[in-house]
C-alpha cells in the first residue's frame, strides 16, 4: 500500500546556482523513478541553527510524494551518500 511522504533536503549553497540546479533535478529525478511527487517545493536559501560542514546557510528543498513502504530508506540512503547534501528529513505524513 501506498504512503504519503515529506521529504526535506538543505543542500550546500558552495555548490552555486548551476550545481544546486542539477542537485535539484538529480534528487527530483530519483524521486519520480520509484513515487508519485504530490509537490516539489524550492524553498530557497535560509540561514541554520547552527553550522554544518562550515557552512551558515543552506538551500532548502521540500518534496512531498507518494510511495511504497520500502522506498524512503532507499532514497535516504542515496541522500546519504549524495555530495552536496548538507542534511536530509523523510517523515510519512497522514494517519
Amino acid at each position: 500500500m501506498a504512503n504519503n511522504y515529506r521529504a526535506v533536503v538543505v543542500l550546500n549553497p558552495s555548490l552555486g546556482d548551476e550545481g544546486i540546479a542539477a542537485l535539484t533535478d538529480s534528487i527530483k529525478a530519483k524521486v519520480e523513478s520509484s513515487a508519485t511527487i504530490d509537490a516539489f517545493d524550492t524553498i530557497g536559501m535560509k540561514e541554520l541553527a547552527y553550522e554544518i560542514n562550515d557552512q551558515r546557510s543552506g538551500y532548502y528543498v521540500q518534496i512531498n510524494f507518494t510511495a511504497e513502504g520500502d522506498f524512503p530508506s532507499e532514497f535516504e540512503r542515496v541522500l546519504n551518500i549524495t555530495d552536496g547534501v548538507l542534511r536530509y528529513l523523510v517523515v510519512r505524513i497522514g494517519e
